[in-house]
């Protein structure tokens, strides 16, 4: 029987990485994780954790300005960037440091090297080679920039965090989540922004009305939209940049942000030459139990560019581990994974979109609204939520949930819960809703849109 230095060894430390690396040592495998940066990947660092915090201080503005039609005085108010992320970097080593406690506690190693696969056994790491019984890929992705002359003048999600001076004028490039998450954040912290996307639509790939209804929400917070458009170049201006737009304008911009997609983080690490499949985006090729060509190598979470979230990630870990460890395959079930986008306002959805229930199950019933929350009664604020439910007539099942408003996440996870349950729209009618409440609307939508 080959004797191997470690059962496991994972390169990559991020969320899904760590999952499984903990909970392999934790049942007494012998584990080694390998990790070149700071514990936690794109989600603790420079990610989900960061995002969350920028986005509860952009908030602030608008709830001092609520606050007045609430009987409150409110003085005069300044922000100070560097102040954010001082504390933010606070907040994120502490977390590094529990991602690093909580896998030394479990029994499994922790090495600050970079990780190349040498053969399907054998890993290279900080100048040794080690062996293990399995591999594991988990190494994330990337934000992804066009290439368009004067690329390299522009940021990324990974620099928007650790800016020097808070920018005035930014324009966003891109119309997926990061696009509006960080438009909005910047626009809320007092930044004019213009946010640039080629398609005439914001949220592609969601469903359309989440993608109509930010937008006019967005614009109504201040965020100018140039939709339909592309930048053509880039060049220094001054002391600004100056984006070209392929319809003549140019605009002036102290920061201009790439958020156009993300890839697998998969190159320079020995994969092809360890006789690893991969797409053409560099995704790792992997069957239905996270196994990749090389029978002893697997890999989850972001490279294998399946779903890019942070808890998909994690479960594709747990089932991993399952199934290497204790006793047996395990599927990993993406049927109704619920997300949420920390736009203002957010975003929360859940199942199918519209089309999609509709190229699946052909007919089908919509419910929607969209309202003025009691909470703007007051405030002033012209912030209207929305909500829409698709429903297949045959079984009355409800296929998705969608939202736009404020806690828009918080609520749809307790909606997921009903779905993944298989939960008909007389379901939803018959349970009582909390009054008064935004999340009482979608058990009390009666009429198909």
């Amino acid at each position: 029987m080959v004797r191997y230095d470690y059962d496991l060894i994972t390169i990559g430390g991020g969320s899904g990485g760590v999952r499984a690396s903990r909970l392999a040592a934790a049942g007494g495998a012998r584990v080694a994780l390998i990790e070149e940066r700071e514990l936690g990947g794109t989600c603790v660092n420079a990610g989900c954790i960061p995002k969350k915090l920028f986005s509860y201080a952009a908030h602030f503005a608008s709830d001092f300005t609520d606050a007045t039609g609430y009987g409150w005085t409110v003085g005069a108010r300044s922000f100070d960037w560097r102040r954010l992320i001082a504390n933010k970097d606070r907040e994120i080593a502490r977390l590094n440091g529990v991602y690093t406690r909580i896998l030394e506690t479990a029994g499994a190693e922790v090495i600050a090297a970079r990780g190349r696969l040498v053969d399907g056994h054998t890993v290279e790491a900080g100048g040794r080679r080690m062996s293990a019984r399995h591999i594991l890929v988990a190494t994330g992705s990337r934000p992804v920039v066009p290439q368009v002359p004067g690329a390299e003048l522009a940021i990324t999600s990974d620099q928007a965090f650790h800016l020097d001076r808070f920018p005035q004028r930014v324009i966003m490039i891109g119309g997926g989540y990061i696009a509006v998450e960080f438009a909005s954040i910047f626009n809320g912290l007092g930044s004019q922004v213009t946010l640039v996307h080629r398609s005439a639509q914001i949220l592609r790939g969601f469903d359309d009305d989440l993608g109509s209804v930010l937008a006019e929400e967005m614009a109504a917070h201040g965020v100018t939209l140039r939709l339909s458009s592309q930048i053509s170049r880039i060049e220094r201006a001054e002391n600004a940049l100056a984006a070209h737009l392929d319809s003549g304008e140019v605009l002036a911009a102290d920061t201009v942000m790439y958020a156009t997609g993300r890839a697998p983080n998969t190159g320079d690490m020995g994969l092809e030459q360890g006789g690893i499949a991969l797409a053409d985006n560099g995704a790792i090729t992997v069957d239905d139990f996270f196994a990749t060509s090389e029978p002893s190598v697997y890999a989850i979470g972001d490279a294998i560019d399946r779903m890019m979230l942070t808890p998909v990630a994690i479960a594709e870990g747990t089932a991993l581990i399952q199934a290497l460890f204790n006793g047996g395959p395990r599927r990993m079930d993406y049927e109704n994974v619920p997300t949420a986008i920390f736009s203002h306002p957010n975003v929360g959805t859940v199942g199918l979109t519209e089309a999609e229930a509709r190229a699946r199950h052909g007919s089908v019933k919509v419910f929607k609204t969209r309202f003025r929350p009691l909470k703007a009664t007051l405030s002033g604020s012209p912030e209207r939520m929305f909500m829409k439910l698709v429903v297949e007539p045959g079984t009355d099942r409800v296929l998705g949930a969608h939202m736009v408003g404020e806690g828009a996440g918080e609520i749809i996870q307790g909606v997921a819960i009903a779905l993944k349950c298989g939960a008909t729209k007389a379901q939803f009618d018959a349970t009582i809703g909390i009054h008064p409440t935004s999340a009482e609307e979608f058990v009390t939508m009666r009429e198909p849109a």
